[in-house]
C-alpha cells in the first residue's frame, strides 16, 4: 500500500462571464485584461494542443502522462500547462506521482459567449 496522498479536486468558484459579448458594449480595461489573458494562453500551438488533449480526453480530465506527447520536452509541457492554469482554463490535482488536468467549463462558456455575439453580426 502506498502512503501517497490523494488531494481532493478544488471546486472552482462559479465563474461569471469575464466580459460582455463583443457586440454588446465596449469592454472595460479590466474585462479586456481578463479576456486577453485567456486568449493569449490559447495563442500558442503547443498550449492549444495540450488544451485540446485535455478537453477531448474521456471524462474531460487527463493525466499529464497521457497528454505530454506534443513534440516538446516534459519541462516545456509543464510550463505550458502552468500557463493554461494561470489563465484559468485548466485546474489540476496531484494523485500520487501524477498530475491530472481538467478543463474549466464555466470559463469556456464565458469565452464562447464573448465570441458568440460577434459571430451573429458577421
Amino acid at each position: 500500500m502506498s502512503n501517497a496522498k490523494v488531494l481532493p479536486l478544488l471546486e472552482p468558484e462559479a465563474v461569471a462571464p469575464c466580459c460582455p459579448p463583443l457586440n454588446e458594449r465596449p469592454m472595460s480595461a479590466d474585462e479586456a485584461e481578463v479576456a486577453a489573458k485567456m486568449f493569449k494562453a490559447l495563442g500558442d500551438p503547443v498550449r492549444l494542443r495540450l488544451f485540446s488533449a485535455v478537453a477531448s480526453h474521456e471524462g474531460g480530465e487527463a493525466c499529464v502522462c497521457d497528454i505530454s506527447d506534443v513534440g516538446v520536452s516534459q519541462p516545456t509541457v509543464s510550463h505550458h500547462l502552468k500557463k493554461l492554469k494561470e489563465a484559468g482554463l485548466l485546474s489540476s490535482e496531484r494523485r500520487g506521482t501524477w498530475v491530472y488536468y481538467r478543463v474549466e467549463p464555466s470559463v469556456l462558456a464565458a469565452m464562447g459567449a464573448l465570441l458568440a455575439g460577434a459571430a451573429k453580426t458577421a
